[in-house]
């Protein structure tokens, strides 16, 4: 590059040029007559020393290698005359061998004078070359577009490349200023004028050079498509620093700029699309990616099975029925809120339409400014993705169709793990309202209300439940429990416990046994799953292993409360002049874990109070401990004078403002009522065998005192029968009740802990019908044990009015 920078090289004369090489003028016997200073210079011979010399002297005549010329011969040689254009050795005065670029030419005129001997060295002569043949390519060959302007920003040459870009000869635009050829274009790197003209005023106002500037716009050889340009500037001037004019490099960089676009429009889908397992927020997402970088316009239509969640079959015909869920206008179109997701509504195409073709045959179709991908998973085509530009001039091209199919794949596997996912949250979602109460039961203890909200994890559902139970002699037992995990197993396990839990208050077990039995069935559960060598598995691969549960029997005739809990938190009680307390229950350990009993505690409730049972999801939270969460809670429920069902939505709303949660919540509210003095009688009778006598006439006047005349009959029958069995077969005092609620019930309670059982007795045996008949007269009846015996209850339904 260093022979670029000197002083010839400004001088694009070539070095055989006779005004500037060494020249010799020859007669017509080669004799040197003329000598040039250049001459002197590069061969060291002075004029005085090679005037009158044969040529011979710096020109040696050529030999053939590996021979060797006679003197004779020498002397023919020197007769051998030059002529036309060659590479020669040439001896410099000093003796040393120059390789030197000969030429002959005829001198003008006559004389003496026969031919004039141009030399010069041929390292010269090729680097003068080379540079003719680099501006030749520039000229001609470079994909490089050159200009150069004037002072005045006005075209005065440019190469073929910059001619290719204008599309006419360079006579038609010659003279033009840059902003009349691109008058459109803008350039967009930032820092600099956005102008030709501006760009090209700062480079000849300061002389700083400016490289790599982008410039967007269409050129005038390719209308209706832009182009991006690599651009760099630089001042032209001469040796004297006269500035005349800027050159513009402009180097065609759309190709590489359109494929790192698409491969940033790849990396956006790789990010943006599949954030959520929703089919019709996925289906919205390839919309906001593709809009306005990639198309104009963007729909998605999917079949409606797959926005429900079903199965697919392997092939789907042309008549597919679909939905559009996703349309996107680029927002300067002024077709509506771009952000808007359409209504759900069914879309059909004629046959022959490029959405028909492209359902029909299953592949991409490809008409003009219309690009339709099918979106096709696991064999299935789950609906189409249609490209539009409005622009019939901007057609997709090979690159551009190969970036669509990417996004059409991508999205198929997003919108295919979104249906399953759907279909899969369905199931376990239905499972789940299957196993929770759909309702609570009519009963007089108290009034209730309830709230349960799924976890908006992925795995959507999860193992908290709360029930509400009838137990017999009107008192109700209310249960809330959580298991470990989530997912449809945790959903099955909480169903096992839920349906064991119900099946064990019938029996009218204490809380504390029922979790005790409850807490034996987990562990064996547990101990069931070993392996063939018969040693135990992790009892922790059972979910129902480490769920926590809380169980309350509440009795309105008596206004106490017995409860008990493994593991759980203990309810919020709310007694009627608002004062909140959390009963301080023994913890007892998790399901399934063994260790510490299970205790329960027993509590009487003022006529109104409000019985708070939750799982730990409504109270814990990431940004929050769980003592605040019970302090919100506690003030919430401190409302009396709002509804159970306003309580449980503003404890929701408190406790959780965004509407989500990571875990499951259940939440079981209920107030507490008291029977009226006039819906029980109670009487205490002697174990002696006048009793029953007595508790007959007993029982029939207070059905009188009730108007239940025609429940008289059946009644005398089974307290005769109840009270007969009591005085064979207990001890101590017995205590008869009759209570009138949703029907008649009717107890007999001693201090035995032997329960009758029913039996079908022999033609000739003498007694055991007793039980069987009383069985055949009451809607259902038990035995619950207490701490001073058990109790045999019935239950009769009322008779029919009318």
């Amino acid at each position: 590059m260093s022979a670029w920078n000197t002083a010839e090289s400004a001088d694009f004369r070539g070095p055989l040029d006779i005004t500037r090489a060494a020249t010799a003028v020859l007669d017509a016997q080669d004799t040197i007559i003329g000598w040039s200073r250049a001459a002197e210079d590069l061969l060291g011979y002075p004029q005085h020393e090679i005037i009158g010399k044969h040529v011979d002297t710096v020109l040696p005549p050529r030999q053939d290698p590996g021979v060797t010329a006679e003197p004779e011969e020498s002397a023919a040689a020197r007769g051998t005359p030059l002529s036309g254009s060659e590479i020669r050795v040439a001896l410099h005065r000093d003796g040393r061998e120059l390789l030197l670029a000969t030429a002959v030419s005829d001198p003008p005129g006559t004389g003496t004078a026969a031919r004039v001997l141009v030399l010069t060295e041929l390292e010269g002569l090729r680097l003068w070359e080379s540079r003719l043949a680099l501006l030749q390519g520039l000229a001609t060959q470079s994909p490089v577009g050159l200009g150069i302007y004037d002072t005045d920003l006005r075209l005065t040459w440019c190469n073929a490349a910059y001619e290719r870009e204008i599309g006419r000869p360079f006579a038609e635009f010659r003279g033009m200023r840059a902003d009349e050829l691109y008058s459109e274009g803008r350039f967009l790197t930032k820092g600099y004028p956005q102008t030709l003209a501006g760009v090209m005023q700062h480079v000849i106002d300061t002389g700083e050079p400016i490289l790599d500037l982008h410039f967007y716009g269409e050129p005038p050889g390719d209308p209706g498509k832009n182009h991006l340009w690599s651009c760099a500037y630089y001042r032209l001037q001469d040796a004297d620093g006269h500035v005349f004019g800027v050159c513009e490099d402009a180097f065609d960089i759309t190709d590489r700029y359109e494929a790192q676009k698409r491969l940033a429009l790849l990396v956006e889908a790789g990010r943006a699309i599949g954030t959520v397992l929703d089919v019709v927020v996925t289906a919205e997402e390839i919309t906001e990616v593709a809009v306005p970088d990639f198309a104009d316009t963007v729909t998605v239509d999917l079949a409606e099975e797959v926005v429900e969640g079903e199965v697919l079959g392997a092939g789907r015909p042309a008549e597919t029925d679909l939905v559009r869920v996703a349309s996107r206008p680029a927002p300067a179109k002024g077709r509506g809120d771009p952000g808007e997701s359409p209504q759900r509504s069914p879309v059909a195409y004629p046959p022959g339409s490029p959405q028909h073709r492209s359902l029909a045959s299953g592949g991409l179709v490809l008409e003009d400014n219309t690009l339709v991908v099918p979106l096709r998973a696991g064999g299935s085509t789950l609906g189409l993705v249609t490209f539009l530009r409005d622009s019939p001039l901007t057609t997709f091209d090979d690159g551009e169709v190969a970036l669509a199919d990417e996004l059409a794949a991508r999205t198929a596997v997003c919108i295919d793990n979104a249906r399953r996912f759907t279909r899969e949250r369905m199931a376990s979602l239905a499972l789940q309202r299957q196993l929770l109460p759909q309702h609570l039961p009519q009963q007089s203890a108290g009034g209730g209300a309830y709230r349960y909200l799924p976890t908006d994890d992925v795995t959507g559902v999860g193992g908290d439940w709360f029930d509400v139970i009838a137990l017999s002699g009107t008192r109700v037992g209310l249960v809330v429990g959580d298991v470990v995990g989530h997912g449809l197993r945790a959903a099955a396990t909480m169903g096992r416990l839920r349906t064991t839990v119900r099946a064990l208050a019938q029996l009218d077990l204490s809380p504390d046994e029922l979790l005790t039995r409850l807490d034996d069935l987990v562990s064996q559960s547990a101990e069931d799953q070993s392996d063939a060598s018969g040693a135990l598995a992790d009892p922790h691969e059972d979910d129902a292993t480490g769920a926590t549960c809380l169980y309350a029997v509440y009795d309105p005739v008596s206004r106490r409360c017995v409860m008990a809990r493994a593991g759980h938190l203990p309810p919020a009680i709310v007694d009627p002049d608002g004062r909140l307390s959390f009963p301080e229950l023994p913890a007892g350990p998790p399901l399934g874990l063994g260790g510490l009993p299970f205790e329960s505690m027993e509590i009487e409730l003022p006529v109104g109070s409000l019985v708070a049972l939750f799982t730990d999801g409504l109270v814990e939270a990431r940004d929050r401990d769980i003592d605040e969460g019970l302090e919100i809670l506690g003030r919430v429920l401190g409302d009396r004078g709002a509804s159970l069902e306003e309580l449980c939505d503003r404890a929701l709303s408190e406790l959780l403002p965004d509407g989500t949660t990571p875990d499951d919540i259940a939440l079981l509210l209920v107030r507490t009522r008291e029977l009226d003095a006039g819906q029980v009688a109670d009487w205490e009778l002697p174990a002696e065998p006048v009793a029953v006598g007595h508790a007959r006439e007993l029982a029939i006047g207070q059905l009188h005192k009730w108007g239940l005349e025609e429940l008289s009959f059946s009644t005398e029958l089974v307290v005769s029968e109840l009270v007969t069995n009591a005085v064979r077969h207990a001890d101590g005092p017995l205590h008869l009740r009759l209570i009138r609620d949703r029907t008649l019930l009717c107890e007999v309670a001693d201090a035995g802990h032997t329960s009758p059982h029913l039996r079908h007795s022999a033609e000739d045996d003498e007694g055991g019908r007793g039980l069987f008949i009383v069985a055949q007269l009451v809607h259902r009846w038990g035995t619950r044990y207490t701490q001073s015996g058990k109790t045999i209850w019935t239950e009769q339904a009322f008779p029919s009015e009318g």
